[in-house]
């Protein structure tokens, strides 16, 4: 009887730690959810479920000057400025790509500045198959956020259950002055993408 007893309460302990264990490994909700990856890197061509996109450089600036309502100004910032220049492809039928954020090493991300709305050839970008697109991304970044990021971008806000492109844009050598590597102290963004 006492033997049944210390047997039972061993299987109950054993019980309880599985369904623990259980619990503390199951995916998050937001797991589940969550968008899908489609990952590459720099000069790669992403493929998404509703869109193609290819990541062919980044540049680094302290400042950008951008033409508004025919006005040349100088915009600055208090890091670095990111531009990356991409090229996007719809896939089977229409759609717009709306998000993107750069996802530094830490793991802060940093959605596209706000700052140049007013631009041509930002997001969101409005594709047809067959019609491809070239945009700038443009970001502003603290400098020890550049190297090994990841460049998130997808359709929509709340990429749930849709593709997310990942590109991994790759280490980034950082100059005497902290700043990356090959930063220029002024980016016209008034040429041609």
């Amino acid at each position: 009887m006492m033997m049944r007893k210390s047997a039972n309460t061993i299987l109950l302990l054993v019980a309880v730690a599985f369904c623990y264990g259980l619990q503390v490994s199951k995916p998050r909700y937001g797991d589940l959810i969550g968008p899908i990856p489609a990952r590459g890197k720099l000069g790669d061509t992403v493929v998404g479920r509703g869109f193609e996109v290819h990541a062919e450089k980044i540049e680094f600036a302290r400042k950008l000057t951008v033409d508004q309502y025919g006005q040349s100004k100088v915009l600055t910032t208090g890091g670095v400025w990111a531009v990356v220049t991409v090229e996007f492809a719809a896939r089977a039928q229409s759609t717009v790509v709306s998000v993107a954020s750069w996802r530094g090493p830490t793991g802060l991300t940093y959605d596209q500045t706000e700052r140049l709305s007013f631009m041509n050839g930002l997001l969101p970008v409005a594709l047809d198959p067959g019609l491809p697109r070239k945009a700038r991304l443009i970001f502003e970044l603290r400098p020890d956020e550049v190297s090994n990021a990841t460049l998130l971008v997808s359709e929509k806000l709340v990429a749930a259950l849709d593709s997310q492109a990942e590109i991994s844009l790759g280490p980034v050598t950082v100059a005497a002055d902290g700043l990356p590597a090959g930063t220029v102290d002024m980016l016209d963004m008034a040429q041609p993408l």
